[in-house]
């Protein structure tokens, strides 16, 4: 790839992968990514779990609509919001940023007490939406790594979400499955939309200038 555009031109949702392995590096490298993803406060209120065993891949895809990539890919890609989002996972961060800094706690208490304080005016409910938002920007990270390293990436919400927490033990974990990503490579043969034009609404009815 010459450039992040042309990664982005290349790139489309495949429907259909020919089950060869993505490498190593390259699956390192678009997890990297994930892990890099910028989230509000830095919180990162999400875990990426890493599927690439057929025989759960398999149940998996009995969960999501019988969609042949999940099967098909060579590793699914599972993110999950935590679920609940506590104010003890702001200490944890608090904590973190003290020790990777080495700077005192207490000089980052207005942060600590200015997230809590947002996590407080939201229910339950409302801080896994939040969660998810985050999921979601990590999900678009991931899927423009995908493209530059030139790995087929399609997103797919079309699953059971309890279904998918109880096959993953999603729940054991305090988590909870939003959106399931397959790293693969395009199987031009079966896939119809494989080489068609990608087609947008025109730039001025997406991009507006105000000023």
């Amino acid at each position: 790839m010459s450039s992040f555009y042309d990664a982005l031109n290349w790139r489309y949702a495949a429907k259909r992968m020919n089950g060869h392995t993505v490498p190593a590096d390259k699956v390192a490298r678009i997890l990297d990514a994930a892990h890099l993803a910028p989230s509000s406060f830095g919180l990162q209120p999400y875990t990426v779990l890493v599927v690439d065993d057929p025989a759960l891949q398999a149940t998996i895809r009995e969960k999501a609509a019988d969609q042949p990539q999940v099967t098909e890919c060579s590793h699914l890609l599972v993110f999950a919001t935590w679920d609940p989002v506590e104010e003890a996972h702001v200490d944890e961060l608090i904590e973190r940023i003290a020790t990777e800094r080495d700077v005192d706690p207490a000089e980052l208490s207005g942060y600590r007490d200015m997230i809590k304080g947002t996590l407080q005016q939201r229910t339950p409910e409302q801080r896994v939406e939040w969660a998810a938002r985050q999921a979601y920007i990590g999900l678009g990270t991931v899927l423009s790594a995908a493209a530059l390293e030139q790995v087929d990436a399609s997103p797919m919400e079309g699953f059971d979400p309890v279904a998918l927490d109880a096959v993953l033990g999603l729940r054991d974990r305090g988590l909870h499955g939003v959106v399931l990503v397959a790293l693969g490579y395009r199987d031009t043969e079966t896939d119809w939309l494989a080489g068609l034009k990608k087609v947008r609404w025109p730039r001025e009815r997406t991009i507006l200038s105000i000023s």
